[in-house]
């Protein structure tokens, strides 16, 4: 297993944000000096315009470099367009890592998968999975999943992926939760598997179960995943039921598959995240 990460990415914060650099910051300190798992460490490759502009407008990408906050949730940094750059580049060496055989999860901040074509929103500023994704295609992959079990919908990631050829989303996710969108199924290749906030973590599981053989339909050759640990039951900013040994349970059942994979950290805002990223881990590696 490859960490991919730059703490560079620690290098930005609105004080009172939810996404604080220490979430990723601990993470990694936790997984430095752990001895459980055999880990490798990777840094991101560089991004260029031409990739971002495969699934970002020209005016996105602009806008990315002029001062003003996106929306309330998304506040502009003075080096935001680097750090979301570098994200991106992230989410593609995973994807390298995966297609070369390797298990590979990137730790990086900003989180991707709210982020649409022509605009930044939830915490999110490129879409770095949906590039990574898009990426592959380039390369020849011909059928790719994205799982995504990030408590809110991954919208960015639908909006960019929708129709396109060889793809396939699956997004299981609190369905009156932010960003409200998700509650049913769109441009025939996402499939979107809504829980209504409240219900039980046996409900949660059941979600997953259905949408992890919506992934195995595809007969993906890939499979990226969209890494949120905020369907958590002590996470603050939604309504999940999961507990810790779900993280390894999820881990273990996309290990089952038996695809070549690669994972993008998302949400999760408790402060057990590092606990949670370590348990996935420890089930993707099949420990």
């Amino acid at each position: 297993m490859t960490i991919v990460h730059d703490p560079r990415c620690s290098g930005y914060h609105q004080p009172g944000h939810p996404e604080k650099p220490n979430r990723v910051v601990r993470s990694a300190e936790q997984l430095r000096w752990q001895k459980a798992l055999e880990l490798r460490w990777a840094e991101p490759v560089a991004v260029s315009d031409e990739l971002l502009l495969r699934g970002h407008t020209p005016a996105h990408l602009e806008r990315m470099r002029q001062p003003g906050d996106f929306d309330a949730d998304t506040p502009w940094h003075p080096e935001i367009e680097a750090h979301a750059r570098r994200g991106v580049g992230a989410a593609v060496r995973a994807m390298e890592l995966a297609l070369a055989g390797e298990s590979a999860f990137s730790l990086m901040r900003p989180p991707g998968h709210h982020a649409e074509r022509g605009r930044a929103m939830g915490f999110c500023y490129y879409g770095s999975i949906a590039l990574a994704v898009l990426e592959a295609r380039a390369r020849g992959v011909g059928r790719i999943a994205v799982f995504d079990f990030d408590v809110h919908h991954g919208n960015g990631t639908q909006d960019i992926l929708a129709g396109v050829e060889g793809v396939t989303f699956v997004s299981v996710h609190q369905g009156d939760a932010y960003p409200g969108t998700g509650v049913g199924d769109f441009a025939g290749n996402c499939l979107n598997f809504p829980v209504a906030g409240g219900l039980s973590r046996r409900d949660w599981i059941a979600a997953f179960e259905r949408g992890l053989v919506a992934v195995a339909a595809a007969r993906p050759q890939l499979l990226a995943v969209s890494a949120g640990f905020d369907a958590y039951e002590r996470d603050p900013l939604a309504d999940g039921r999961l507990e810790r040994e779900d993280y390894h349970w999820l881990g273990s059942r996309i290990r089952s598959l038996g695809v070549p994979h690669f994972s993008v950290l998302e949400g999760g805002y408790s402060l057990d995240l590092p606990d949670l990223i370590q348990l996935h881990l420890l089930g993707l590696e099949g420990r």
